[in-house]
């Protein structure tokens, strides 16, 4: 008995223009997927990578900090020291003319005149507030750093002071950007916003040491403005470096991608940036002229996104 006829018509093969067609859209597809995969690798290995420096920062501010911390104590009680044996010094040659022994007497004003005693004792204090300074520069130091990293944060959400977080940031790279260019602050009244502090530091450390390393020969000068635009608040660091060609602004925050000499730049640093302050819901632009420096413009809802949506739910 014979099988009836299948009332659908065989499907008619596919000219091969149409095949090739499909096979190169496909191919399309698969390199820019694969292409976003590398990125999204790229950028969480180098989140890794930064997580585990900020751990190591942490470590180190609290090593460094206990024995600054004993010897800024030590400094404290040596002036209270030195204080009272200056005034006993003083006390002593208040008594020399009491000194009925020439030979004493004389034995003692050279012993003055060889040490200098009138320029020690107006030296030691000076040196003892220097010391200080000193230490105190380093304690700031460490705290910055502490606060640079916030390893110790978990990586919550958090509200933040932006400026206290742009200040530790110049503080870290100073070394960076003080042979290089002055720095000008023009901070508004902002408030704070709810972020990851160490991220948006990161963000801060990559565009100013950019900054500073677009300066020509001349000393130049980075701005950084704050203000508050609605809901959002808007950082800028501006420079008059080199600035950045029209042809390739449009590539400045894909990964990889470095006007830097090979071995002097990964082509991360504004990428990284770019992805953290997308995890922000944030946006980062540029506004640059070749020769008279480049602009780089960040703005961050004051509130965290998840968070006001979580409150706005019944």
């Amino acid at each position: 008995m014979k099988k009836p006829a299948s009332s659908c018509p065989p499907e008619a093969p596919r000219a091969p223009a149409e095949t090739e067609a499909e096979l190169l859209r496909r191919h399309a597809e698969l390199t820019e997927l694969n292409a976003r995969l590398t990125t999204a690798q790229e950028q969480l290995l180098q989140s890794e990578k930064l997580a585990s420096i900020g751990q190591l920062a942490a470590g180190v501010a609290h090593e460094i900090n206990n024995p600054i911390s004993y010897v800024f104590s030590n400094f404290a009680t040596l002036g209270g020291y030195i204080d009272g044996l200056l005034a006993m010094l003083a006390a002593y040659r208040e008594a020399e003319t009491q000194i009925g022994d020439p030979q004493v007497l004389k034995d003692i004003r050279a012993l003055r005149a060889a040490i200098d005693l009138d320029f020690v004792t107006g030296d030691i204090p000076v040196l003892m507030n220097e010391s200080l300074e000193g230490i105190e520069r380093v304690r700031k130091i460490v705290q910055d750093l502490k606060d640079f990293s916030r390893a110790d944060a978990h990586q919550e959400w958090q509200w933040s002071d932006l400026h206290h977080g742009i200040d530790s940031t110049l503080n870290i790279v100073s070394n960076e950007v003080k042979y290089k260019a002055d720095v000008v602050k023009e901070y508004g009244a902002i408030p704070d916003v709810e972020c990851l502090p160490s991220q948006l530091n990161q963000v801060f450390m990559n565009l100013i040491v950019n900054a500073a390393h677009a300066m020509p020969k001349e000393r130049g000068r980075i701005t950084i403005r704050t203000s508050h635009e609605g809901d959002m608040v808007r950082v800028d660091i501006a420079d008059n470096g080199s600035g950045i060609p029209k042809a390739i602004q449009g590539r400045i925050f894909d990964p990889f991608f470095t006007t830097k000499p090979t071995g002097s730049g990964t082509g991360l640093g504004l990428s990284l940036s770019y992805g953290i302050v997308q995890k922000h819901h944030g946006r980062i632009e540029i506004d640059s002229t070749p020769g008279q420096g480049a602009t780089f413009s960040i703005f961050l809802p004051v509130r965290h996104a998840a968070a006001s949506i979580k409150d706005q739910q019944p």
